[in-house]
């Protein structure tokens, strides 16, 4: 039976990728998409999460806008990386249909009341929408969060902090408190998953949704290589849906994470127990290690299952 799962996110070129693996993968059923801002404002990744699932031939998968802006903070996005588009690089016709009426938490509730078993989050955004959830609806339904956020020793909005984290750390400590089972694929794990020009040319030879994905890496790839000197770009968010594919893909260690919320110069950071030095429960399995070579043949291979565009 395929595991029911939403997908939280704010596309952005690694949320369409992980979007177009899981549509891509018949151990998964995507019930639906709910929308934040993050990569770029609320309405541009709602109409990229739209145009997405248009161009993969799935507009039949609801689309749910939510959060426009974090519990607290000021709203800043990720317009540095993603672009004005927020997934700029190949062009996509505007969307031809709109999010569903409801609003994204409220929807939610719906589907993961009206599922056939427990559903599966997975947030690879800021974790606005997840919070508001938990904080109306509690756990009730939902079987593990599979988050793309936070590092145990990286950032890449500050030094100290991952951007999805840092947008609304809020958010993101009611979430690893929540009681339920939560999984925190962080920046120490997908910088592990960089395209290089092998991968570019085997998603060019996938077939036309593989070379989308190849024309988004091309975008993405230009801040990478300016900031860290990489040749491709991190696909981010598809590390946690191939996690859900691929057990044992990710390695990962129970340890306790706290959000740093007070000091603005560690504003967001994921202060995770490595060392096991504070006594803390655990409340995440934290991502540790990556099998990239495995990660890379089987986003290429599923890829290439979906239908020309």
């Amino acid at each position: 039976m395929a595991t029911p799962i939403i997908l939280d996110c704010d596309p952005g070129h690694d949320d369409a990728v992980a979007l177009l693996l899981a549509l891509a993968s018949p151990e998964l059923e995507l019930l639906g998409v709910t929308t934040t801002y993050g990569n770029q404002t609320l309405e541009k990744t709602t109409a990229n999460a739209i145009r997405v699932l248009e161009l993969a031939g799935r507009p039949d998968v609801p689309v749910a806008a939510g959060a426009d802006r974090p519990l607290e903070r000021e709203l800043v996005v990720a317009a540095h990386v993603h672009g004005e588009s927020g997934l700029d690089g190949p062009t996509l016709p505007p969307p031809s249909a709109e999010p569903i009426s409801r609003d994204a938490v409220e929807w939610m509730a719906g589907a993961i009341a009206d599922a056939a078993g427990t559903v599966t989050l997975v947030p690879t955004g800021p974790l606005t929408n997840v919070a508001r959830y938990l904080d109306e609806h509690g756990t009730t339904g939902i079987e593990r969060i599979v988050l793309m956020g936070g590092a145990i020793a990286e950032g890449n909005m500050t030094p100290a902090a991952e951007f999805n984290v840092w947008a609304d750390p809020e958010a993101a400590q009611a979430v690893l408190h929540a009681e339920v089972d939560v999984t925190m694929i962080g920046l120490d794990v997908t910088h592990r998953a960089v395209t290089g020009a092998d991968v570019q040319r085997r998603l060019r030879g996938a077939g036309s949704i593989g070379v989308f994905v190849a024309e988004l890496v091309d975008f993405f790839a230009v801040y990478h290589r300016e900031t860290y000197g990489w040749d491709g770009a991190p696909i981010h968010d598809a590390v946690a849906v191939a996690h859900l594919l691929r057990p044992g893909l990710v390695g990962t260690k129970p340890r306790n994470v706290e959000v740093e919320l007070e000091s603005e110069l560690c504003r967001g950071r994921t202060v995770v127990d490595l060392w096991l030095r504070t006594g803390r429960p655990a409340n995440a399995h934290v991502g540790v290690d990556l099998d990239t070579d495995a990660f890379f043949d089987l986003l290429v291979e599923r890829l290439a299952r979906l239908p020309a565009r």
